[in-house]
């Protein structure tokens, strides 16, 4: 099989480098890292119109001290206004949006933006639940609130971004590699009723089982989104993340589980985020990205 199985269907990319919905510095660098890694380049070799947008714009964290006590909730807000929009018009132009990161807020805009006309499966890879509210966050981090968020709760200004209500249902998400969870977080998780995929499940019942059942229980939907953290991955293979949690992915789990996503034939669209280039080595989180991207979009071995 040829390795350009894009058919030259279109990609739009879109970067934001929003560093506001968590405290470590760097993250706002992730999407010139990924560009550094040659992401346009890699998909436009599967056969792929890529179309590069550039960076959406994003205040500098410095100069919002009066955010500061709000975590920056007003800032979030309107960059995740930007995102949904940006979104919703990839979509409705007819191109595969894939938004580069900057931290998880993001996804509040991305997740929101691509289901304004209808829904799509969400895949959440990620460490993290992200599904806090300001009520049960000890940190108080919109990054780790985006998932509770886009299902209603929190921020208003969160929960009504870009429209009215709820932009996901419990049925619309599937959560794969979590191994680090709050306490109260925990038991919102549980009590949600969304299918969640611990790095227990994947150790004992193997990644292909798990992403092959996750693809399945969205069904139901005809198109996937793909909400891809880097720190699902063990820190030892992307030391380049925004918040590390050892015991994640391995390399080759993350790329099975892209390539078992592909094999549906319903992706519609992406985030990468989380990549920190001022902590990693070579911008090797970054080029572990892009290659994850390449098989989500198709690149196969044989």
């Amino acid at each position: 099989m040829s390795d350009e199985i894009g058919r030259g269907e279109m990609v739009r990319i879109i970067g934001v480098p929003v560093d506001l919905g968590q405290t470590q510095r760097g993250v706002d660098l992730g999407p010139g890292a990924l560009r550094y890694a040659g992401i346009a380049e890699r998909l436009s070799g599967l056969g792929y119109q890529v179309e590069d947008q550039g960076n959406l714009e994003v205040p500098v964290r410095d100069v919002l001290g009066s955010e500061r006590e709000l975590h920056y909730l007003p800032s979030i807000r309107r960059v995740c206004d930007a995102v949904y929009q940006a979104g919703r018009r990839a979509v409705e132009d007819g191109f595969l949006p894939l938004f580069m990161g900057g931290d998880h807020s993001m996804a509040l805009g991305s997740i929101g933006g691509v289901t304004h006309h209808e829904p799509a499966g969400v895949i959440w890879i990620d460490a993290h639940g992200d599904f806090n509210t300001p009520q049960t966050s000890p940190s108080g981090n919109i990054h780790g609130m985006v998932l509770a968020a886009l299902m209603g709760q929190g921020f208003p200004e969160l929960v009504q971004l870009g429209r009215i209500g709820p932009k996901l249902q419990v049925t619309d998400v599937v959560m794969i590699g979590i191994r680090e969870l709050d306490p109260q977080e925990r038991q919102r998780l549980k009590e949600s009723g969304i299918a969640t995929y611990t790095m227990r499940e994947i150790d004992e019942r193997g990644m292909g089982t798990v992403a092959r059942e996750a693809v399945e229980r969205l069904e139901h939907l005809s198109r996937l989104h793909v909400s891809l953290d880097l720190d699902a991955l063990d820190p030892l293979e992307v030391p380049g993340v925004g918040t590390t949690s050892p015991g994640g992915l391995t390399y080759r789990e993350a790329q099975l589980l892209m390539e078992i996503i592909a094999d549906s034939r319903r992706l519609a669209s992406l985030d990468i985020v989380e990549i920190n280039p001022i902590l990693d080595q070579r911008n090797q989180t970054a080029k572990i990205a892009v290659e994850l991207a390449a098989s989500l979009f198709g690149s196969r071995i044989l």
